[in-house]
């Protein structure tokens, strides 16, 4: 990666420094990564003395509102007039974690009508190619740690910023499942090892994080598993549906079921898992797999998704029950296919 970096930041240093308008946005339905390596980037460009902004295009996860300066991003349901202002005064457009335009919600039209110069930086496979360019790197386990590289290299040397260490910390770890799954490599050790150098509290990190729900989501995971997990031995499957009305009943807010998808792969042959979580209009999903089972490829060529090897997602225009259904249908019809591995 080496060659390929030095190659990105001469770039990327470049688009920096004749900007004088900086904004960062992430991704709809931000999680730990996008937000992590947003805050790092905005913090690092805020010790260089650079403008900067930040956008998400809706909330933020209960559970990742402490980080120090995100309280600074602007969500654009909450204030369309205001970002819809800083995309158009902005000459130089960063997009963290996400690789297709949809990502960005209600701002895609805003910031695909900018003049703006425009970076992706990003992790994920299959990246569309919309911006001046394209940082992308779908080896590392997640965009925080490509960011990691990316600034130390422009840094010449670690940039030693608690916050900055914070974020990208946190981006890490939720991306790996605290190093439970995901690509992660002993690079990502090392790099997570200079990280907690810098004098960052994990054990603080590690409560805020994992340890920071209300006792109405321990409830809703309790019902998720034993009332609403359906497994299927013959095809290594099991999935959880929630309804709106499941949600309701247990106060649910949102970032309540991270981690939920994970659960069922615990159970000794199960190599695939899905969450159904039902929205108005529509039913999202949540994949996650074992081994080389492909969720992505499952996720894109029938829930309008992808993502990772084991960890992906989509979503399907129905009913919750109606997209059970379906699932299960396309399930039992590629299964055997599917278990053989590998991409498309």
């Amino acid at each position: 990666m080496e060659p390929e970096t030095a190659k990105y930041t001469k770039e990327l240093e470049k688009l920096l420094t004749g900007s004088d308008n900086i904004l960062l946005i992430s991704h709809i339905n931000p999680d730990g990564d996008a937000i992590g390596s947003q805050l790092a980037f905005y913090h690092y460009l805020k010790s260089r003395g650079r403008t900067a902004e930040m956008i998400t295009p809706n909330n933020l996860q209960e559970f990742l509102l402490w980080m120090e300066g995100a309280e600074l991003i602007n969500v654009f349901i909450k204030n369309r007039q205001r970002c819809i202002e800083l995309i158009r005064n902005s000459d130089l457009i960063i997009m963290l974690d996400f690789n297709q335009t949809n990502r960005l919600g209600e701002a895609e039209k805003y910031v695909m009508e900018s003049k703006a110069r425009k970076v992706v930086i990003d992790h994920h496979l299959n990246p569309d190619h919309f911006a001046d360019l394209l940082i992308s790197d779908p080896s590392v386990c997640s965009t925080s740690e490509l960011l990691y590289v990316l600034i130390r290299k422009m840094n010449n040397g670690p940039f030693n910023s608690r916050p900055f260490a914070e974020a990208l910390y946190i981006g890490i770890i939720t991306d790996t499942g605290n190093f439970d799954h995901g690509n992660y490599t002993g690079d990502t050790l090392r790099i997570t090892a200079e990280l907690l150098d810098t004098g960052i509290d994990k054990d603080k990190i590690q409560n805020l994080i994992y340890n920071n729900f209300s006792a109405d989501r321990m409830r809703l995971m309790g019902y998720s598993l034993n009332e609403k997990m359906v497994i299927l031995p013959e095809f290594s499957t099991a999935y959880i549906s929630l309804s709106k009305s499941d949600l309701e009943r247990y106060n649910y807010v949102k970032g309540d079921t991270e981690g939920f998808v994970n659960l069922p792969l615990s159970i000794s042959g199960i190599v695939f898992s899905v969450l159904f979580i039902e929205k108005d209009g529509f039913v999202k999903l949540s994949f996650r797999s074992k081994g080389s089972f492909p969720s992505n490829k499952f996720a894109r060529k029938f829930f309008y998704g992808g993502g990772h090897l084991n960890a992906s997602g989509g979503e399907y225009p129905d009913t919750l029950e109606k997209t059970i259904t379906y699932f299960i249908k396309v399930l039992v019809e590629n299964f055997r296919d599917l278990e053989k591995g590998g991409e498309e």
